[in-house]
């Protein structure tokens, strides 16, 4: 039997150890965290929507009409007149013929990749793909390859020499990195070798593109077979849940064969309604995709006049590579000390070596708040 309190303890002096913060504020710029209040730059709720008012009142009235819970699977009675409408919106915003809900982003992933890989197929994965596209294909047990990040002309190569193709994983937007997958290349290679390519776009659904469509909208790739989108809504959508998007048969291959869909509890229909009024407004305001380019843009800026070597980024994912662990944690503290909540991000989330701040915008901040943390950071990089 292993020694668990021996392995935490070593946890604790490769300063790897996890610990959570205890929030009694809703999602915002300014948390609650005990007796403090943080300036927070650490959210995945990029548009503002969680504590949206009229995505509030959505869920209210979901509750009233439909209860706190689906009670069962979507195949059994769980799938509300709530779910299938926000099917059908989802599907039109995306440019699917259809979208198939799932629980989490986690679920989803794992649902393709066993639907429509198996043991003796071959999955291509980028390297610095998400845990659940790792976990997706492990769990498949076919064979998986990883190529360099980002490295179509490699992959090329790699998937010149296989045979019996599934699929190529990718995250769209890299949620530790910001950057962007090179989709049309992905896209192209996967055509070429009779495969699906699955892009989770969980970082760049609501952001990324003129209308928010994603990653890729703001590529101008066509969401046409062999690509599979997955999105999730909890992240720039600010309410809970994923789903896929593709033709007509995909889905209904999902509903036939992906067991993270048929073995599990629907989302409760009052989040479905909540996440149908913040489709609304990701549609309606545009001003918060542009106000969020402007706010990573001053950041950027200022960052670069500070001497911080910044990552190929755009998106509100801007990584700050400090190295190692304990140097890592170090900024975070001191960040902390001056009111301000950036949690060190540390392996195995990055690779060996690569641990960092990760900041990330949201379309509420202010031009005053983002030189607020500017100015925290020149204070660690003149005291390092």
């Amino acid at each position: 039997m292993k020694n668990l309190e021996e392995q935490l303890a070593r946890r604790r002096r490769a300063q790897l150890y996890r610990e959570r913060l205890i929030l009694d504020s809703p999602q915002g710029v300014e948390l609650r965290v005990d007796e403090e209040t943080l300036l927070a730059f650490c959210s995945n709720d990029y548009l503002g929507l969680a504590n949206h008012p009229e995505v509030i009142a959505a869920f209210k009235r979901g509750a009233e009409r439909y209860g706190v819970g689906a009670g069962a699977s979507h195949l059994v009675s769980g799938h509300s007149r709530a779910h299938h409408a926000l099917e059908e919106e989802l599907a039109e915003f995306v440019g699917a013929e259809r979208a198939l809900l799932f629980s989490t982003g986690y679920m989803a992933n794992l649902g393709v990749a066993a639907a429509l890989a198996e043991r003796h197929s071959v999955i291509f994965e980028d390297r610095l793909n998400h845990a659940s596209l790792i976990d997706a294909a492990r769990l498949t047990q076919a064979k998986v390859r990883r190529y360099p990040h980002a490295d179509g002309a490699r992959l090329a190569a790699l998937m010149a020499e296989a045979k019996n193709v599934a699929l190529i994983m990718t995250d769209a937007v890299f949620s530790m990195d910001g950057d962007i997958a090179p989709l049309a290349d992905l896209v192209r290679l996967a055509a070429e070798h009779g495969a699906r390519l699955l892009a989770d776009d969980a970082h760049g659904l609501g952001v990324l593109g003129a209308n928010g469509r994603g990653t890729f909208e703001q590529l101008s790739v066509p969401l046409a077979p062999p690509a599979i989108l997955m999105g999730t809504l909890g992240k720039a959508f600010g309410t809970f849940g994923a789903f896929v998007a593709g033709e007509a048969a995909l889905v209904e291959t999902l509903i036939q064969h992906a067991r993270t869909y048929i073995y599990t509890t629907a989302l409760p229909p009052a989040v479905a309604e909540a996440t149908r009024a913040s489709l609304k407004l990701v549609t309606a305001e545009s001003w918060r995709r542009e106000r969020l380019r402007a706010l990573v843009a001053r950041f950027r800026e200022g960052a670069q006049e500070l001497g911080f070597a910044l990552a190929a980024a755009e998106t509100p994912i801007q990584p700050l590579i400090m190295g190692e662990s304990e140097r890592a944690l170090a900024a975070s503290r001191t960040l902390r000390a001056r009111g301000i909540l950036v949690p060190a991000i540390r392996p195995p989330t990055v690779p060996e070596g690569s641990a960092r701040l990760r900041v990330t915008f949201c379309a509420n901040h202010t031009e005053a708040q983002v030189d607020r943390l500017l100015d925290a950071l020149n204070a660690i990089r003149t005291a390092a």
